[in-house]
């Protein structure tokens, strides 16, 4: 569903009772502010997949910013939390919006492992920003970009979603400041970004992990348990999730063959390709667009 107001227009699907997505995307030259009403008794997932914006809250008071590949969880007791996103150019955001009382409910047995679930928590705030790890920009890619039937959209976006929430939660401990020292060290963050930045530019003929650790100017085992720190998986690792969702993405869009695919990602004979994509997917890649469900 569209929904269109005097402060922007996103993407709205409601999935079941207490349970609905929205789908922000700014692809203009221009800023773009979104505003939904929200109360109290809802819990809020807001996940970035590229550009950056602000949240904005006590009539523009304070601020909290949202970079790509970040996520911001907002959770108040105490006060409605509106949604008010100042969204700059290029900039997607994917939010699930959950009542507490849904969101609890897939916790029931394990609500203890979820700080703002104990009971502690039932009178306060939690907010928290963490960056996203490859499976769930998988996901969110997922979300943002599919093709199906619309007799099973709800499905497949409440089985994503699940998916998502799921991954957020099982790496939130590893991603904890306190417990990963290297995290708080700016500089070495900034250089583990840049070393994610040049393996996706060089996808194709990317550098060795020596050859990486010499441009970035970080030690080797810096660059091996930092991009695991903050990303969640070794590089190449990454990068081999990365290539996959591309090569997906291509597919899916009938511009290509498998050939052609393979070889933009990197591979330079078909076999190899499709024994990766095979792996990652349980499928090869011809079997994969016959499996697609066109709209």
């Amino acid at each position: 569903m569209e929904e269109n107001n005097a402060m922007g227009s996103y993407d709205q699907v409601f999935v079941e009772p207490g349970f609905y997505v929205l789908k922000i995307q700014n692809d203009t030259d221009a800023a773009k502010e979104i505003y939904h009403e929200l109360d109290s008794s809802y819990i809020q997932f807001h996940f970035s997949l590229k550009g950056s914006g602000q949240f904005l809250f006590n009539q523009g008071n304070y601020r909290l910013n949202v970079s790509e590949e970040n996520s911001l969880l907002l959770y108040n007791t105490q006060k409605d939390l509106p949604i008010h996103l100042s969204l700059q150019p290029d900039s997607w955001v994917f939010s699930v919006i959950m009542s507490i009382q849904k969101f609890h409910s897939l916790f029931s047995q394990d609500a203890n492992a979820i700080p703002f679930l104990s009971e502690s928590f039932s009178e306060k705030k939690y907010y928290a920003q963490e960056m996203l790890t490859p499976g769930m920009a998988v996901v969110l890619s997922q979300l943002m970009n599919y093709n199906l039937h619309p007799s099973i959209k709800r499905l497949y976006i409440k089985g994503k979603v699940y998916e998502l929430i799921a991954l957020y939660f099982n790496r939130t401990e590893d991603a904890d400041l306190e417990q990963c020292p290297f995290l708080a060290d700016e500089d070495n963050v900034r250089k583990i970004k840049k070393a994610k930045d040049i393996i996706l530019e060089r996808m194709v003929e990317p550098p060795t992990l020596q050859e990486l650790s010499d441009e970035i100017d970080l030690s080797l085992k810096k660059l091996k348990e930092g991009f695991k720190q903050i990303y969640g998986d070794s590089v190449y690792g990454f990068l081999l999730d990365h290539k996959m969702d591309l090569a997906r993405q291509m597919l899916e869009s009938g511009k290509h063959n498998v050939n052609e695919v393979g070889l933009k990602v990197g591979y330079s004979t078909a076999s190899h390709f499709i024994a990766a994509f095979k792996k990652k997917y349980g499928t090869t890649p011809k079997k994969y667009l016959t499996s697609i469900v066109k709209t």
